[in-house]
């Protein structure tokens, strides 16, 4: 699997054209999939958000407005109710999965239960593009800083699909416990590499090397 680490979607040209590039194809060419999940999990999701994010009504990130050959909504919560035999070729079909931001434990826990998680590893032309929560369930861990849901296992550990953890929305206006400060405190809890990125920057992880894209700030912390 692709990956690409967004803080806040498709920003600016730089994180466009490293789409493009994973995809191998034009966005007009691939077929993808959203992933609400992760906003009804988070203290301020509610159904408006995910509508704004499936229906591309949500300027301040975009993800599914880009002008999709085909799209469709995969929710990860309805997973169990339905045979795998009817929705892994849904998966295996499409070129890409959107995946919204909300709460990463969360995102975690359904990628678990629905068995989208066991999947992942099979998927290996597919593309991942991760809108922070969306982003940070595929790191080792988030930190507690970011702990909201907690699942029935306790903890903030996640999917360690990446070997870094990520601090999205750096130094972001309407958010003032983000800054590069609160950030390092919040690397300094962790045991392994975290990123911290702004909204115009995201990660791109390709063959388990990871790339960072960016118009705006960010910092790596290593322990």
């Amino acid at each position: 699997m692709r990956l690409l680490l967004t803080s806040a979607g498709i920003k600016n040209t730089s994180i466009h054209d490293a789409l493009v590039d994973l995809l191998g194809r034009p966005i007009a060419e691939s077929n993808a999939l959203c992933i609400p999940t992760a906003g009804y999990g988070h203290p301020q999701g509610s159904p408006g958000g995910a509508w704004r994010f499936i229906s591309g009504e949500e300027p301040r990130c975009p993800m599914c407005e880009l002008g999709w050959k085909s799209l469709g909504v995969l929710e990860l919560t309805a997973l169990p109710s339905i045979d795998a035999e009817r929705w892994v070729p849904w998966v295996r079909e499409t070129d890409v999965l959107l995946v919204n931001g909300g709460d990463a434990l969360y995102l975690c826990h359904w990628m678990r239960q629905s068995g989208l998680a066991d999947l992942l590893p099979s998927l290996r032309e597919t593309v991942w593009v991760g809108l922070s929560a969306g982003s940070m369930v595929m790191t080792p861990r988030i930190g507690e800083d970011f702990v909201g849901w907690k699942p029935p296992t306790g903890g903030d550990r996640t999917l360690g699909i990446v070997d870094f953890s990520i601090f999205p929305h750096l130094d972001h206006e309407a958010l003032p416990e983000n800054t590069m400060a609160d950030a390092e405190r919040w690397a300094a809890g962790l045991l392994g590499p975290a990123y911290a990125i702004d909204d115009e920057t995201a990660i791109k992880v390709t063959d388990g090397a990871a790339e960072v894209v960016s118009e705006g700030h960010w910092k790596l912390f290593t322990p």
